[in-house]
This record gives structure tokens, C-alpha cells and sequence, in this order.
């Protein structure tokens, strides 16, 4: 197996054999033909299906458009065994040490399979749907203060904590979580970059091209090493791996058959328009055009021309996503946070398909690092 790490989704905003656009700017959400509704079965079905093939966890995202994230990964974590979850929430919108005391009562019921996502914000539509209008460069400086309390509360401290955005006297949790969750945090910003460094233990990223993403990491990197702390390094990306190149762009392609233009300008004007500027960043792999997507041999802006959050996807035969995978590896990253639509479906085509191909490699080629991780 390759030395990385290899992660799936769980669809609670929906899913389908077409691209589902539910979007942090959205002001509608897309629901194309064959909508699978994010119902508690279906779920279930996903996670079982990413237990089977030997996923080692499930990102359960956050937003206006999903089921919450605290509740489905309870009742999905039921019904599988050695599936963990990642679990996105956001800072700000509860108490730190009640988002604390909640972790570590769903670390204790799943028999420790929860890790952290820290979601900052999406935009400021976003943000103020739900009653937060601090702003954007603000909200990264809370975030700060609420993973010094949550990590401090989870290694067992009693805290007493006097910051800018919480006062907080005497907290603890009677039994701190075991294993501690690792805690994952994305943002492309500049105090996104600042808060990695200080707070996260893995720093994901949305699927820009690898060298891109990686001056990205290194940077994190660099911040990281003046403080005293290594990461590790993750990307999320969408994935078409077929038997071959030409079936995988096929499908690519079917994706945006029954998208129109003026679904494609309006999301575009949303996006680009975004306060994230890692939303901004995914917009500008493709500016809105049909006809630009292959921003990088395989790597493939399409899924971002009406999907808000993570637009890019590996593309090609289980040979060229394989080595695209290893191009991401040898930047750095050892996290693939990995979907696609369907989510059963492109599970399998994945695991069964591109799998093999690095346990393979691995087994033959000494690893190769970027200075991110050395």
C-alpha cells in the first residue's frame, strides 16, 4: 500500500450521477436527475461501502446545504466498524468547550474513529445565514482561541481562558478523549496560513495543480518549523478512475452535459466573487470556461464550474490517477480526502481500480519527500 492516506465523503447534501451544486454562495441548490437524497440509509450505505473497501476515514462536511455533521456521524458511525469519521464544524457557532465535551462523548461512543475538520467559514453569505458576522481575517483569530481551548480541554487541563472572543472560567471534561482527535484545518488565506502553523496537525487544501499546492505547503511548512511543529499535509480532490483514459473523460464529460450556460455564469460570478479566498482560487483554475478545464495532465477543473468548495478532480485510466496521486505525494501530501459521483460507485472504481496500482509502486520505489516534510 502507498504510504499515504486515503479518505472518502459522505454526500449530506445530496448526490447523483451528475454533479450536485450545492454551494457555499449558492442561492439555489441544483438537483439534477437521479437526486439521491441524503437520507440516513443512503448514508449509511456510503460509509458501509467506504468501511468495505478499506477507506480509512470519511469527511463529513458542514454548510447550509448539508445534514449536520455532529448528528449523521453519530448515527452512521453505528452501523460501521473500522471507519473513522472527519468531522467539519465550525468555530464560533458554539462554545469551544461545548464543541469539546461533544467530541470527546462521540470519541468515547464510536470506540475513538472521530477526528476534527476546522471549518473557519465559507463566505460572508454564508457566515451570516448562520448569525456570525465577524469577518473574515476576525474569524481566523477566533479560530485560533477556540482550538487553544479545545486542545487544551482534550489534553485534560482545566481551563481558564480570557481572549478577545471568549472568557471562559473553569472548564474541563471529566474524561478527556482517547485518542485525542486529530485535528485537520484548511484555509488558503494568509491567517488561515498562520493559524496551521500554530493549531493544526494536518493542513488540507483544495485540489489546486501539485506544484501549486505545494509552494502552498511549504509555506505552512515554514511557518510551522518556526514554532516549533511539523504537519502532516492533505488534498481534497473529486476522482473519475476508469480501466482507461478516454472512458474516464467520457464520464468527465456526461458530468456537464445537462449543466447550462447560465448555471455555469452565475456560479462562476458567486464564487469569484467569494470573501474565501480558496473559493476564489478554485474560480480562477477555470474562469468560468467549458473549453480550459485540464488545468494539469489529469487534473480537471469541471466539477468547480457549478459545485462551490472542491472543483478539481483526478481524471484517467487507474495508471494516470495513480500517478497523479504520487505527483501530490511528492509534493508533500500524505491525505487524499477523495469523491465523486456517485458516491457508492466511484468508491469501488477508485479502491478497486487505482488502490492496486500504488500498493504496487510503493512496494517498488523508495519514497520521495519534499522539504514540507522533512
Amino acid at each position: 500500500m502507498s504510504h499515504s492516506h486515503f479518505h472518502w465523503f459522505l454526500p449530506t447534501a445530496g448526490d447523483s450521477r451528475d454533479i450536485v451544486g450545492a454551494s457555499h454562495a449558492s442561492a439555489t441548490k441544483r438537483r439534477p436527475p437521479g437526486y439521491r437524497a441524503p437520507d440516513l440509509p443512503y448514508l449509511v450505505d456510503v460509509a458501509r461501502t467506504a468501511d468495505r473497501l478499506g477507506f480509512e476515514s470519511v469527511l463529513t462536511p458542514t454548510g447550509t446545504w448539508c445534514e449536520d455533521a455532529w448528528l449523521t456521524t453519530a448515527a452512521a458511525a453505528q452501523h460501521t466498524e473500522k471507519l473513522s469519521f472527519l468531522v467539519a464544524f465550525r468555530p464560533g457557532l458554539i462554545s469551544p468547550t461545548l464543541a469539546a465535551q461533544q467530541a470527546a462523548t462521540l470519541q468515547r461512543f464510536t470506540g475513538g474513529r472521530i477526528d476534527v475538520n476546522i471549518v473557519t467559514g465559507g463566505d460572508e453569505i454564508e457566515q451570516r445565514r448562520f448569525g456570525d458576522r465577524v469577518d473574515h481575517d476576525r474569524r481566523y483569530a477566533r479560530t485560533a482561541e477556540f482550538l487553544e481551548v479545545v486542545t487544551r480541554l482534550w489534553d485534560g487541563e482545566t481551563v481558564d481562558f480570557a481572549g478577545e472572543f471568549y472568557t471562559i472560567d473553569g472548564a474541563f471534561i471529566p474524561e478527556p478523549p482517547q485518542p485525542r482527535p486529530t485535528v485537520f484545518f484548511g484555509g488558503s488565506s494568509d491567517p488561515a496560513l498562520t493559524v496551521a502553523a500554530d493549531h493544526a496537525e494536518v493542513y488540507l487544501t483544495w485540489g489546486e495543480p501539485p506544484q501549486v499546492a505545494g509552494a502552498k505547503i511549504n509555506e505552512v511548512a515554514r511557518r510551522a518549523k518556526t514554532r516549533g511543529r511539523t504537519l502532516e499535509y492533505g488534498v481534497r480532490l473529486h476522482v473519475i478512475a476508469r480501466e482507461t483514459s478516454a472512458e474516464a473523460w467520457r464520464v468527465a464529460d456526461r458530468l456537464l452535459a445537462g449543466i447550462s450556460d447560465d448555471e455555469i455564469a452565475t456560479a462562476f460570478a458567486l464564487h469569484s466573487a467569494s470573501d474565501s479566498t480558496g473559493q476564489r482560487r478554485m474560480a480562477e483554475l477555470h474562469g468560468g470556461r467549458r473549453d480550459q478545464l485540464e488545468i494539469h495532465p489529469g487534473l480537471w477543473a469541471g466539477v468547480g464550474l457549478i459545485r462551490g468548495g472542491a472543483g478539481t478532480a483526478l481524471v484517467g485510466s487507474y495508471d494516470e490517477v495513480a500517478d497523479l496521486v504520487g505527483e501530490y505525494e511528492e509534493q508533500g501530501f500524505s491525505h487524499f480526502i477523495l469523491s465523486g459521483y456517485p458516491h457508492v460507485e466511484e468508491a469501488y472504481w477508485f479502491a478497486e481500480g487505482v488502490l492496486p496500482v500504488l500498493a504496487e509502486r510503493a512496494s517498488d520505489r523508495p519514497r520521495q519527500l519534499s522539504p514540507a516534510v522533512l
